[in-house]
């Protein structure tokens, strides 16, 4: 097996926000990509400078660095094993990168697994969405040993603006969960109190205006509903379907530390509700679609 050679990245995952991310990666590194459709690997492969690989084995031979974006931690334990697996192709000394949301358990597994095999982990997941991955503004949640952190920051630096360590491996992916179902919160709450001020013939622009600069603001009001909901515009940045499987991690998370999360375990069933009804394609900010539907009434301006 080839030791890791200095330069020499691999990406594994190239979803909405892993492309752009990995787009940044090649401006620094040799890099080779995977995803588990091929064709996605060799249209970002047009665009950008990167090798298209076959398996997770040859995306890592003799790379130094291994990033993972993929929608579970699960998902990303099924690419370890096997003889096509990223184990059967990385070498000793490595460092993994895990920006997947997933759960701390999860990647408390993945870590211990790598260890196994001298290759230094950290979960690593981001926020900001497509746009921020594109502008390289991402914020990263590490959770890692002092040692394996100082050695991905400049890593994360490709495409992250603030990157922060947290603690101990898991600690990015419990912040990552807890954020995004504060996240879901937000989405929710501003559906049921605009569909109101709507139908009270209230003016929702202006509405929005004077609640962004009012105690009431947040992500959802500033930076997504203008341009998308009240354009009524909805596009497909972030399916429903993960937000709702973060919103469950978190659940998990807050359950095992003990504490009592009834109004975040309500978020949680009326997002698994939304999800059963607009399918696993929808965007998340349908879930504000979804409460216009139902009350009949339009949230624009």
């Amino acid at each position: 097996m080839p030791p890791p050679s200095p330069g020499r990245a691999a990406f594994l995952g190239l979803g909405a926000i892993g492309r752009p991310m990995a787009a940044h990666l090649a401006k620094v590194f040799d890099l080779a990509v995977w995803n588990r459709t091929r064709e996605r690997a060799e249209q970002f492969a047009a665009r950008v400078t990167a090798r298209v690989a076959g398996s997770p084995r040859e995306a890592v031979l003799g790379a130094e660095v291994v990033l993972t974006c993929l929608p579970t931690s699960a998902e990303v334990e099924t690419l370890l094993g096997g003889p096509d697996g990223i184990l059967a192709g990385l070498g000793s000394g490595a460092l993994f990168l895990d920006c997947t949301s997933g759960d701390p358990a999860g990647a408390q597994r993945l870590a211990a697994r790598l260890a196994e095999a001298d290759i230094a982990y950290a979960d690593c997941p981001v926020s900001g969405g497509t746009n921020g991955a594109e502008a390289g503004t991402l914020t990263v949640m590490v959770g890692a040993d002092p040692g394996t952190f100082a050695r991905a920051r400049p890593v994360l630096a490709c495409f992250g603006k603030r990157i922060e360590h947290l603690g101990a491996v898991g600690s990015g992916s419990a912040l990552k969960a807890v954020n995004n179902a504060l996240l879901a919160a937000n989405i929710l709450t501003f559906a049921e109190g605009f569909a109101g001020l709507a139908r009270a013939g209230v003016p929702v622009r202006r509405a929005l205006e004077v609640l962004n600069t009012s105690s009431g603001r947040s992500f959802v009001t500033e930076g997504l509903v203008p341009d998308r909901v009240l354009t009524g515009d909805y596009p497909n940045t972030f399916r429903l379907a993960l937000l709702e499987k973060d919103v469950r991690i978190a659940l998990s998370f807050l359950d095992a530390q003990g504490i009592p999360a009834p109004v975040l375990h309500r978020v949680g069933a009326l997002l698994a509700e939304a999800r059963k009804e607009l399918g696993e394609e929808a965007d998340y900010l349908e879930a504000i679609r979804l409460q216009e539907r139902r009350t009949g009434i339009e949230i624009r301006g």
